[in-house]
């Protein structure tokens, strides 16, 4: 049995490189054939991507968060917690996409910025630079929050 530390404090768990890209996956996360799963990204915990999504660079997708459609998270992204990363969205840069956020459609999330709490980011909206956002907000249609908005 392979197995591979993913650096969360579990130590070494069972896990294989991804047949599409060479990425790490756990045993226990689910990522379809289609995928793509870059030779630096990973992708643990209870974690599912599907369908043609794209997880590469030094990205990571973990707990029970979910990757779909053909959205991209790439750099030093990072999607955990109950998260959903849907549609043709893309996350990037050091963003962090957390708890149970929802960003979907053509969003765009990129440079240090979070969306945390049950915040949703949707339609063609940016979220770039230092900004937040958090709790129960949403930002949507062609809506762009940047720098440090909190």
């Amino acid at each position: 049995m392979t197995k591979f530390d993913f650096e969360d404090g579990n130590g070494p768990v069972p896990a294989h490189q991804h047949s599409n890209g060479g990425g790490w996956v756990a045993d226990t996360a689910t990522v379809a054939d289609t995928a793509f799963i870059g030779p630096d990204a990973r992708v643990s915990g209870n974690a599912v991507v599907t369908y043609d999504a794209w997880v590469f660079g030094n990205a990571k997708v973990f707990d029970d968060a979910w990757v779909s459609d053909d959205a991209r998270v790439y750099g030093n992204a990072w999607v955990s917690g109950n998260a959903r990363v849907t549609g043709n969205a893309w996350i990037s840069g050091n963003t962090r996409v957390t708890g149970n956020a929802r960003v979907t459609g053509n969003t765009r999330v990129y440079g240090n910025a979070r969306v945390t709490g049950n915040a949703r980011v949707t339609g063609n909206a940016r979220v770039t630079g230092n900004a937040r956002v958090s709790g129960d907000a949403w930002v949507s249609d062609d809506a762009e929050v940047s720098d440090d908005v909190e």
